[in-house]
């Protein structure tokens, strides 16, 4: 993913892209084609992107252990400027171009921002059950009919101090 800068007039300028997430070294969990918004708004020497995008990525449920495909997105801005970069610099989202850069090529932001976006805690559903701690059934397709009255002896312990701290 290109945008030749090169000549390019001043003001807002759009591209889009579809590429294979392979073809921008993104593996597994995605899948299929990422596509990416950009707006480029250019002036006085200065390049401003706007990026928005959105890819498929499969999953297995943290909670019931279902495969599940989703629908990625993440937006991102980025500040190219002319010339050297100074050498403090602690801003991510400015990069300083040669003089003489002809193009910006936007595969490796586009690559972590993806990353980025991946969730920490992947669920099939907002409303997922889980499985369940005795039978192991995905409580998603119904009751398993196992007693969750009964506890573990191993919590017994525990138990008590909780009644105890709430009956003070």
């Amino acid at each position: 993913m290109k945008i030749k800068i090169f000549n390019l007039s001043d003001g807002v300028h759009n591209f889009n892209f579809d590429e294979a997430v392979k073809n921008i070294e993104l593996n597994e969990p995605f899948f299929g084609n990422i596509l990416v918004e950009a707006e480029l708004s250019k002036a006085h020497g200065q390049l401003v992107l706007s990026a928005k995008l959105t890819a498929k990525a499969n999953f297995d449920c943290d909670r019931c252990n279902t495969n599940f495909d989703s629908t990625i997105t993440n937006t991102y801005k980025m500040v190219y400027l002319s010339g050297m970069e100074p050498e403090e610099s602690d801003s991510i989202n400015v990069t300083y171009l040669p003089p003489d850069a002809d193009k910006i090529v936007l595969d490796d932001d586009v690559r972590d921002f993806a990353l980025l976006a991946l969730p920490m805690k992947r669920l099939c559903n907002e409303d997922c059950k889980g499985l369940c701690p005795r039978c192991g059934k995905n409580l998603n397709e119904g009751d398993c009919g196992c007693n969750h009255e009964t506890m573990d002896d191993r919590w017994l312990p525990l138990m008590e101090l909780k009644n105890k701290i709430n009956n003070n």
